[in-house]
């Protein structure tokens, strides 16, 4: 008898010291949940009931452990965000048009090293591949349309666009930045495109397309696209800019959408993470192309994917993107190995999404993230500063920056210091580094597979009367615009209709810099100005020609 109780006692003791433990665990779960809220709450503190704000979800082994929302959808209506609140979702959106191609690739129906002409006649015959692959990699050397029409002095969010305005207005770019697959360099234009090429190939709208191969299958409710800007969407917030504490609205109006107008919930983006664990949208081969990063046309890899920035944040892999579109700010993170995701949306142009994001990853990964080590800068002597100091010009592109010398230190332009790691290497400990060769020349590495040349150029302070030489009409057939150049109190201005002044500032011989970005004077082999080329990140080269007889 007594050896038959023994054994059913002590599983009893058993049962009842796991149920214990289990307990335990469970209220250390709930208080070490407990203080990470509250240390979420006084990160988003700033977001109140007289603001906008923004929503936040992580995820921990695909179970969404945080969900919360701060601040107001709607400042007017006193409606205050949600954890279901319906934000947009910038350049975040990119990935979900890159999966919509990738599908596609994947049943035949289109390759990525299709040349794009073969689905978008409108765009001209560089007489160069540029493939589909090159667009989603931003590597074709498209001109951003947004930008060109930023310098025609209709930027994006002041005019309602159309993928019809992004055909006509490529269609008249009689030139790409670079060779296609030869450089790196940020492009809506391409995921536009992307978008257009997805209608001509399923056969029907981008936007039912991506909905039923995509946010049905995950669950992604609350996610649709800003294809029609003027249609009521339940659970959207209003998004916001800040001037001097005052919030204005500012929404995209505007029906182009594949590069952005994603609208979604940080809950259905914590959705679409988890198909990169466990793919009900593709396949293991699926998910794994859409996050390796591409590669130049010599072999040498970038940072970008198909979509994705693949990286790594403080030791640990990372996959991201981030978003901006009018007030709207996102950013959505994956770190793969711990299986962890954070998103953020904001409806504030002041909400700093990624900084957010960063802020959480460091919450919920804590003592797994490790420390960025720090450059150690080293001294040196003033003399070799100033031996290297003055302003250097991009000769590809032809856009300059002054450096100076700020004390033991360079400085780029009015922006951050250098840090010196020898007398003519210098970085900003972010994976920019410029090395002088101490002959007045140089280059300067962006950390994302791409670099630059430096020359330094003598600056110049030309006369009314060197400036006046340059005064004129000039017209661009590519932006399809007009500006009238003069001079107007000893400084070269631009004036364009229909009451646009825009005062230049010079840099180097015949180049100038302004809110239009670099503007740089041409001329013919008798020394008369001919044409100006308007350089920007986004784009490099655009010509505007001096029209014969045209005087100040």
């Amino acid at each position: 008898m007594t050896r038959q109780i023994f054994p059913r006692s002590r599983q009893a003791a058993l049962i009842l010291v796991t149920a214990l433990l289990a307990w335990q665990i469970a209220l250390h779960a709930q208080g070490t949940a407990a203080v990470l809220e509250t240390k979420v709450d006084a990160a988003f503190s700033t977001w109140t009931a007289s603001t906008p704000g923004c929503a936040v979800g992580v995820s921990v082994t695909g179970k969404i452990v945080l969900q919360k929302a701060y601040g107001m959808a709607d400042l007017e209506h006193d409606v205050r965000n949600t954890s279901d609140t319906i934000f947009e979702a910038g350049s975040v959106s990119k990935q979900f048009t890159a999966a919509a191609i990738l599908l596609l690739a994947r049943e035949g129906k289109l390759s990525l090293d299709d040349p794009t002409r073969k689905y978008i006649p409108e765009l001209p015959d560089y007489g160069i591949p540029l493939t589909i692959r090159h667009m989603l990699e931003h590597t074709s050397g498209l001109r951003d349309w947004g930008s060109v029409e930023g310098i025609v002095g209709w930027p994006r969010t002041s005019r309602v666009y159309t993928h019809a305005h992004v055909l006509d207005i490529v269609s008249r770019q009689s030139r790409l930045n670079f060779q296609p697959g030869t450089r790196w360099s940020y492009s809506n234009t391409g995921y536009n495109l992307a978008a257009i090429i997805v209608s001509r190939v399923s056969g029907e709208p981008f936007a039912e397309f991506t909905r039923k191969r995509i946010f049905e299958p995950l669950g992604m409710t609350s996610t649709s696209w800003r294809d029609d800007f003027a249609r009521i969407v339940k659970g959207r917030a209003i998004a916001y800019t800040e001037t001097g504490g005052t919030f204005r609205t500012n929404l995209p109006f505007e029906n182009v959408h594949g590069n952005g107008g994603l609208l979604t919930t940080v809950g259905d983006l914590l959705r679409w993470n988890e198909n990169f664990v466990e793919p009900k949208v593709g396949d293991a081969s699926f998910v794994r192309e859409a996050q390796t990063p591409g590669r130049l046309s010599n072999g040498q890899e970038h940072d970008y994917g198909f979509g994705l920035f693949i990286g790594q944040y403080k030791g640990l892999r990372e996959v991201n993107h981030g978003g901006v579109t009018a007030g709207y700010r996102a950013f959505l993170a994956r770190y793969p190995d711990q299986h962890v995701s954070v998103a953020v949306l904001c409806n504030v142009g002041s909400g700093a999404a990624e900084q957010y994001a960063r802020a959480m990853t460091d919450l919920y990964l804590g003592t797994r993230l490790k420390p960025v080590p720090t450059p150690t800068p080293v001294a040196v002597a003033t003399g070799d500063l100033d031996a290297v100091a003055g302003l250097y010009r991009n000769p590809e592109r032809g856009d300059a920056i002054p450096i100076g010398r700020d004390g033991t230190t360079l400085r780029l332009g009015n922006g951050p210091r250098l840090i010196a790691l020898s007398p003519l290497r210098f970085t900003l400990g972010e994976g920019l580094v410029i090395e002088f060769d101490g002959r007045g020349s140089g280059r300067v590495a962006l950390g994302n597979g791409t670099s630059g040349a430096l020359e330094r150029v003598p600056a110049v302070q030309p006369t009314p009367a060197e400036l006046s030489v340059l005064a004129g009409t000039y017209t661009s057939d590519d932006a399809e615009v007009s500006v009238k150049v003069v001079v107007h109190d000893g400084f070269l201005e631009l004036t364009r209709r229909p009451d646009s002044t825009i005062r230049l500032t010079p840099l180097y011989a015949d180049a100038f810099s302004g809110p239009l970005g670099t503007v740089i004077f041409r001329r013919d082999g008798a020394g008369r100005p001919v044409e100006f080329s308007v350089v920007q990140d986004r784009v490099w080269d655009l010509r505007f020609r001096r029209q014969p007889g045209a005087t100040q």
